[in-house]
């Protein structure tokens, strides 16, 4: 039966997409505002309960989930790094339980969802800039002021800490890890792969408060876990890179 129900959705795939389903790639975000297809509702396909498994009908979450605008690498019906994070930024905008699995709740919340608006749409703010919204955990890259991507992050404790650096033992370092509110601009960036920070290794850092950086990471959980920093996964830094949204002096906005 889970066989027959995999064939119908590759089948429905073909038929909406115009393609066998093998690869759907995520579409690159480019300075214009691209056409999106999938954002219309009732969504076309059925949406089922995939917990972590690979599979056609893990593709179709994914180009429901492309179509709202949590980005992912691709819709290719492997359940990768990037889906689970797509999933958990799904969750924390549906105020679901953050397991990053897709389960009947989070499947049906899926298919019915409407798009998350950013606090640029919602004030009709027509710039471009990147949003951090600590409450939910979530970033919203916008462009001319509407969400080309939602995704999820893990930002500061806001607790104090004392720790040893990892690039210096003889360096202890006292701070607080909170991730400052207000509007900034992108300050310093640093392009090819991993850094040796104080706290720790960090990726493509683009920093926008002194040492306060979107950077990618192995470890982005469902709650503020950084020094400070914007948490992303290494693929959604690399997106965030192609986007052009950080270059210097670019606009930052958490709140």
């Amino acid at each position: 039966m889970k066989m027959l129900r995999w064939v119908m959705v590759c089948g429905l795939l073909s038929s909406v997409l115009g393609f066998a389903p093998s690869a759907l790639l995520a579409a690159p975000i480019r300075r214009e505002v691209p056409l999106n297809l999938f954002r219309t509702s009732p969504f076309p396909l059925p949406v089922m309960s995939v917990r972590m498994t690979s599979g056609a009908a893990t593709q179709v979450v994914q180009v429901r989930l492309l179509s709202l605008g949590f980005w992912l690498k691709a819709a290719s019906g492997e359940y990768d790094f990037t889906t689970r994070q797509a999933v958990m930024a799904f969750q924390k905008f549906a105020e679901l339980p953050v397991t990053g699995s897709v389960d009947e709740e989070t499947a049906d919340a899926i298919l019915h969802a409407e798009r998350p608006l950013s606090r640029s749409e919602e004030k009709g703010l027509d710039k471009d800039v990147v949003e951090v919204d600590l409450d939910r955990q979530l970033t919203f890259v916008v462009r001319k002021g509407v969400t080309e991507a939602v995704l999820n992050v893990s930002t500061g404790t806001g607790k104090p800490y004392v720790e040893r650096s990892p690039k210096n033992p003889n360096i202890v370092v006292r701070d607080v890890a909170d991730t400052p509110k207000g509007r900034f601009r992108v300050e310093k960036l640093r392009t090819d792969g991993w850094w040796s920070g104080d706290l720790g290794s960090i990726y493509r850092p683009i920093y926008f408060l002194g040492g306060i950086a979107f950077h990618g990471s192995a470890v982005i959980p469902a709650y503020p876990a950084s020094h400070g920093c914007v948490r992303v996964s290494v693929d959604a830094m690399d997106m965030l890179w192609e986007t052009g949204l950080l270059e210097k002096w670019d606009d930052v906005w958490v709140y």
